[in-house]
């Protein structure tokens, strides 16, 4: 087919989206100029184009809605958890099992694996960071393994597949045009491998400095610091914080002062405040987040919960390779992930709160709403424009007759350049590998997922290889590189902060493991997935 001028800006428009990225600046104000841009060269209408803005994030909230919803019961089901100190009890058997460094670093890796696939990696860090980093340090593991096994296992292979969860997948998989449960089941094993690749390398390389378990070792992780003198959450502390740590000091009551770095908060007098950023060496005396009702209670949901989760995963995997139980179609999956979560902070809150459970359980999914959106509002825009390039939803965007026909604009620029695509799965592949880990590079981690799927939709027939592989492989270069293991402003700075290491040695650290299983992965998925 002929391309039109509106095929040309919006060429102009994800390359300048790219290089932004590049550039590790923010791309939502390029993601709605590019928008607006393409509707009014399609359209010749300035108010097309005005309205193609805000289409655009319509459409996009409109698909993606049962990804927010999703975020927000899952967070509310974590904070409800953690009001009964359920959150603990999960973790704390694993306490005695760290016996040496070796041990405590394959604890580390399950730990954070299976508590990241659950609650993702957000949440879990303060969580580990409190409970288990400090035993793992003792038991001579070195703080630049830990930061590397948390960051590999938990913002890097957890987070990749968001099996549970399935955020990743479900933005994958819309901008490919293509069935969620594919890139889900794709991306499950492709993390695994390159988690697997990963992690063996880190231990390769962590092998030969395991050191003797010896108390001292955390005493000298209590007190060491950076070249400065200052421990690494502490780098970079502004006059700011310093005037409001003083105005606390000043206060009545010396109340509390939030960090403006993320960090813990504080009391008047420059005191953490322990809640759950504590960072002191747990003693396994009080799992219970100041819990003081039935101690059974805790105990029970922290068996509960990852039983419910474990039982959801066993049927997915045997209705993939089975025909003995119903497979789950469309979004039946993260239906059961949202029920199960809404069921728990019912049942945690009544147990927690008693008869203030109705008051309790609306806050925490008030609150969950309130940080889904906060994580992944950002998307919506950048979406929405990519959603552009999507036949099933350009129509509704740009205002065509037909909304259910609209142009399919990314496809058509990869038709007209089909004699000039290598036919190869393997270029295909790293192709988007790259792009993925290009994206990455903005450290949101999932912004770059409706680019690497909307290029998986429109390469894979050119090059001869399923769409729902290439969208998978986009996730990994994606996730693995700015959820928060190769990139230093991304949320490995919260990995590094809590193993007290410089965040910029940590993503040097992570790279040559990374990138060997990233390879490897991508080699498995041509070879086996096609």
């Amino acid at each position: 087919m002929q391309l039109m001028a509106a095929h040309w800006v919006y060429l102009v428009g994800v390359v300048v989206i790219i290089a932004t990225m590049i550039a590790r600046k923010n791309i939502v104000v390029p993601a709605v100029v590019a928008t607006f841009a393409t509707a009014l060269v399609f359209s010749h209408s300035v108010i097309r184009g005005l309205s193609a803005v805000f289409n655009a994030s319509l459409v996009a909230a409109t698909a993606l809605f049962n990804i927010f919803l999703i975020i927000a019961l899952v967070t509310a089901m974590l904070h409800s958890l953690q009001a009964i100190g359920a959150d603990r009890k999960m973790v704390a058997p694993f306490r005695g099992v760290m016996r040496n460094g070796h041990l405590a670093f394959w604890t580390l890796v399950v730990v954070t694996y299976f508590i990241s696939l659950f609650f993702w990696p957000t949440p879990a860090v303060p969580l580990i960071g409190a409970v288990l980093i400090p035993v793992a340090i003792r038991a001579g593991l070195r703080p630049m393994a830990v930061g590397l096994v948390v960051a590999i296992a938990g913002q890097g292979m957890a987070l990749s597949s968001d099996y549970v969860i399935r955020v990743a997948p479900g933005l994958s998989a819309k901008a490919a045009g293509v069935d969620a449960n594919l890139v889900a089941d794709r991306a499950m094993v492709l993390s695994l491998v390159v988690g697997a690749v990963a992690l063996a390398v880190a231990y390769l390389m962590e092998f030969r400095a395991m050191r003797r378990p010896d108390p001292a070792l955390l005493a000298e992780w209590e007190l060491t610091a950076d070249g400065s003198g200052q421990r690494a959450r502490d780098l970079a502390v502004t006059e700011r914080e310093r005037e409001l740590v003083g105005a606390g000091d000043r206060s009545a009551g010396g109340g509390e002062v939030p960090s403006l770095r993320g960090g813990p908060p504080t009391s008047g007098h420059g005191v953490a405040l322990r809640e759950e950023y504590d960072e002191e060496p747990h003693d396994g005396t009080d799992d219970t987040n100041g819990y003081r009702g039935n101690p059974l209670v805790p105990t029970f949901f922290a068996i509960f919960v990852p039983v419910a989760y474990l039982a959801l995963i066993v049927y997915m995997v045997v209705a993939t390779f089975s025909d003995s139980v119903p497979d789950l179609r469309g979004g039946d999956a993260a239906a059961l992930v949202g029920g199960i979560a809404a069921l728990v902070v019912f049942l945690a809150a009544l147990a927690g709160d008693g008869k203030a459970f109705l008051e309790s359980s609306a806050t925490h999914v008030v609150n969950g709403l309130v940080f889904a959106f906060k994580a992944m509002g950002v998307v919506l825009p950048i979406a929405g424009f990519f959603f552009i390039g999507n036949g099933d939803f350009s129509g509704q965007i740009l205002g065509t007759a037909d909304p259910a026909k609209g142009p399919a604009l990314l496809y058509d620029l990869v038709t007209a350049a089909e004699n000039h695509i290598p036919h190869s799965g393997f270029v295909a592949a790293f192709g988007i590998l790259i792009i993925g880990m290009i994206a990455g590079l903005e450290g949101s981690g999932f912004s770059g997922l409706p680019l690497t799927g909307a290029l998986a939709g429109s390469l894979g027939p050119a090059a001869g290889i399923s769409a729902g592989t290439l969208a998978a492989v986009g996730q990994m270069g994606n996730i693995w590189s700015g959820g928060g293991t190769l990139v230093a402003w991304s949320s490995l700075i919260a990995v590094a902060g809590f193993a007290r290491v410089p965040v910029i040695a940590l993503a040097r650290r992570c790279f040559i493991p990374v990138v060997s299983g990233l390879v490897a992965g991508t080699v498995f998925a041509v070879v086996f997935f096609g």
